[in-house]
This record gives structure tokens, C-alpha cells and sequence, in this order.
């Protein structure tokens, strides 16, 4: 439970002004400021849920989900954000459709299965390495974070702030991927895997740096 952590300020730590890469390369209408403001909503989310929780004696947010449900949550919270500052791309309304943002009105009723029109969002604890469920072509931005979580919590180890280390994306081929699939008798999430030219893609046209 909360415990230890109640003389902890549950507050995230802000972004760094000047973090934004003004020379980034960003499609479909999408600028900075927009992945700012998207940012800034999921800081304001922390800053307004984990003191709820702590008033409960409870862990924060990121230390009572799983890491990887904490990441999901920080690419979805990101991905429904970012619609709300930026009018040219919409959520892709079909289940579990590919990208996870689209064009505005480029496909009917702004739902398509699978297209390489869009922008597919995650969230990472890792500064490399990043993942995916299939080799494609697509565009790739990744917010990568720094936080405690369950596994600090059942070491003892001290908590520390939420805070957005790194934003990178590029538009990245199915030669940028390796696929690691699984074997016949095997229970693990099919993934595949950015290589090193992908990330190289993505590093060059950095959007956001903490430092």
C-alpha cells in the first residue's frame, strides 16, 4: 500500500520548455505543439489521480499497474489526446485497427483495418528496443518515460517522479522490423522488433528530449 510513500510529492515533473525539437519532421498536419499539449494532458492526469490515490493510502498510478499496463496507458492516453489539438488526424474507429491515428476523413467512417496512412503510437520504458506486433510499413512515435512501478515497490526501492525522457518517430519500412514471432507450443505476444536502422531513423528526427 501507500505507506512509506506518504511524505513523497506525487507530482510528475514537467517538461522542459525548450526540450521540443523545432526541425522535427512530423506528418499529417501533426506539429510540437500538438505533442506537447498531449504530453502536458497526461502530466495533468498524473498530477490529478496519484494525490486521489495517496489520500487513500494507495500507490500511485504507475506503481499499481503492471509496467507494460502502464506503458499501454501512456500511448493511449497520448494517442486520444492529440486529436483534441491537432484537426487533421482522428482516432482509427475500427477494433484494434492499424495505425492507431489517421487522416481525417481519408477512409469511411475514419476506420480502416490496416493502412500505412497514420500514425502508430506507444509508450516505453526503453530507450531503445521498441516494439511492435508486426513488421510494416508505418510511422512510428514513441514516448519513452522514466517512473517507479510494482517491481521498484516489491524491491524497496524509493520512488521517484514521472517524467517524459524522450519522443522519437520516423516513417519506418518492413525492413526496419525484426519479426521474432513464436514457437508452435509458445504462450508469448507475437512482437517484432525495431533494428538498429530503424531506431537510427528515429533518433535523427527526435521530437522531444528532457535534456
Amino acid at each position: 500500500m501507500g505507506g512509506s510513500e506518504t511524505t513523497y510529492n506525487y507530482s510528475p515533473e514537467p517538461l522542459n520548455p525548450a526540450g521540443f525539437n523545432t526541425k522535427a519532421q512530423l506528418p499529417f498536419g501533426l506539429t510540437t505543439a500538438h505533442i506537447k499539449s498531449a504530453m502536458t494532458d497526461f502530466l495533468d492526469f498524473l498530477a490529478f489521480i496519484n494525490p486521489q490515490l495517496q489520500a487513500k493510502d494507495l500507490n500511485r498510478l504507475e506503481a499499481l499497474l503492471m509496467p507494460a499496463s502502464f506503458s499501454s496507458l501512456v500511448g493511449e492516453f497520448v494517442k486520444a489526446s492529440i486529436p483534441k489539438y491537432c484537426s487533421t488526424v482522428v482516432i482509427n474507429q475500427y477494433h484494434n485497427g492499424h495505425p492507431d491515428l489517421i487522416p481525417k476523413d481519408m477512409f469511411p467512417n475514419n476506420a480502416v483495418q490496416h493502412s500505412n496512412q497514420g500514425i502508430e503510437i506507444k509508450g516505453s520504458r526503453y530507450l531503445k528496443g521498441w516494439q511492435g506486433h508486426n513488421p510494416e510499413d508505418t510511422w512510428l512515435m514513441v514516448y519513452v518515460y522514466e517512473s517507479s512501478n510494482q517491481n521498484d515497490v516489491m524491491h524497496g526501492i524509493g520512488p521517484k517522479p514521472f517524467r517524459f525522457v524522450l519522443v522519437a518517430g520516423a516513417h519506418l519500412l518492413k525492413s526496419d522490423w525484426l519479426f521474432a514471432g513464436r514457437s508452435g507450443t509458445s504462450r508469448r505476444t507475437i512482437t517484432a522488433s525495431v533494428t538498429d536502422s530503424g531506431y537510427q531513423k528515429m533518433m535523427a528526427n527526435w521530437i522531444y528530449r528532457a535534456t
